[in-house]
Order: C-alpha cells, then sequence, then structure tokens
C-alpha cells in the first residue's frame, strides 16, 4: 500500500499536468504569500490547548476533556471534504486507525464545515474516527490556525466550482491551516506540525511512532 505521502505526490503531479499554468502560478504564489506573511503559525509544543466542546458529523456534542481523560488525543484540523489532499489524508489515517487505537491514542478531525458537510466527508471516506465540525473556525483561531483567502485565490476557487463558503455556512472564505497536534491526558500539545503549504500533511506513521514513545 502506498503512503500518504506518496499518494499527494501522485495526485500533484497529475494536477501540474491537467491545470492551466496560470492557476497553478497563483496557487504557489497564494501559498508562498501565506508563508511568508507569517500569521496562523498554530500552537506549538509545550503550549496548552483550549477547552472546547464541538458536534460531531451526527450534530452530537464532542468534548475535548472527555476524550482527553482517556489518554492522548491526536488531533488532525483539514480543510473540507472539497480538497482533495484533506481526503487523501483523512483516508490515510482510517487506514492506520488500528494501529493508532493500539498505540493508546484517540484520533479526532476537524474541519470548519458545517456538520451535514462533515456527515458526508466521513461517509464518502468510511471514516471511523471523530470528525467534528468547527463552524465559523472558533477553535481553530484558538489555535492560530486560521487565515483569510487572497481575492484572486478565492476567483480560482469560485471558477472551479468550489464553494468553500457554502461548505462552511459563512461568506468569510477563511480556512485553516493543515495542522495536526499530539496532546497528552492534562492538555498539554507534545508534538505540533504546521504547514502554509496546503498539499502537505503529516504522515501518520510519524504521529503513530511518537505516540508510541510518549
Amino acid at each position: 500500500m502506498s503512503t500518504l505521502l506518496e499518494e499527494i505526490k501522485t495526485y500533484k503531479d497529475q494536477f501540474k499536468k491537467k491545470a492551466p499554468e496560470e492557476k497553478q502560478r497563483l496557487m504557489a504564489q497564494a501559498t508562498q504569500e501565506l508563508e511568508e506573511s507569517g500569521v496562523a503559525q498554530g500552537l506549538k509544543k509545550g503550549d496548552q490547548i483550549p477547552d472546547f466542546t464541538l458536534p460531531d458529523a451526527t450534530g452530537k456534542q464532542v468534548s475535548i476533556k472527555n476524550l482527553l481523560s482517556e489518554g492522548p488525543v491526536i488531533l488532525t484540523f483539514y480543510r473540507g471534504g472539497w480538497c482533495p489532499y484533506c481526503n487523501l489524508e483523512l483516508k490515510a489515517y482510517q487506514n492506520k486507525l488500528s494501529e493508532i487505537e493500539a498505540a493508546g491514542a484517540t484520533l479526532v478531525a476537524i474541519s470548519p464545515e458545517i456538520p451535514d458537510a462533515s456527515l458526508n466527508t466521513k461517509e464518502k471516506n468510511n471514516l471511523e474516527f471523530t470528525v467534528l465540525s468547527d463552524v465559523g473556525n472558533k477553535v481553530a483561531d484558538q489555535f492560530n490556525l486560521v487565515f483569510n483567502m487572497p481575492d484572486y485565490l478565492i476567483e480560482i476557487y469560485k471558477d472551479s466550482g468550489l464553494d468553500v463558503a457554502g461548505h462552511n455556512g459563512n461568506d468569510d472564505w477563511e480556512l485553516p491551516k493543515p495542522a495536526t497536534f499530539v496532546v497528552d491526558s492534562s492538555g498539554t500539545i507534545l508534538f505540533a506540525e504546521v504547514d502554509a503549504d496546503y498539499t502537505y500533511r503529516t504522515p501518520p506513521e510519524k504521529v503513530i511512532e511518537f505516540v508510541k514513545n510518549i
């Protein structure tokens, strides 16, 4: 079975062959500008996470405090089920779910999508772990992950038929940077990886190895 990073590389290679050069240039420019802006750097190792409760894909309220009482939690923030890189990531984590649970951790994925959209993402990818809806990016903002999409990128997305704001139930066109954290039962971040490049994702193997050594 190919790894997440291998699948991402395959998808990127296909995208480069199909997408117009100007579209590729502008999308790369947006990533570079986000990197250089210094915004949304994310919480760091050693930081305490905020106490939060969010609805899962069925609308049930899930408390992070309750999850942490059972052991370490892997939190992965993703952009939405419309994002092909997010779907590759979620499927890769699903494939490793038994190993994550065997290591004693709970996996939770969070996006700004409304619960109905999260449910669609969960069903589409046959996800058996908790998927939470952070409408308005309130929790992602507390993790210092939220940025505003530039106008030219919004136009590219609209031209591609992607109504990000609609998925999120608002019109703000804000997104979280993809990020992965490992949090211990006291709410302290032990591992943090945040990247301005939305095509990069933390491989599940890396997180599992880390959890095993806690």
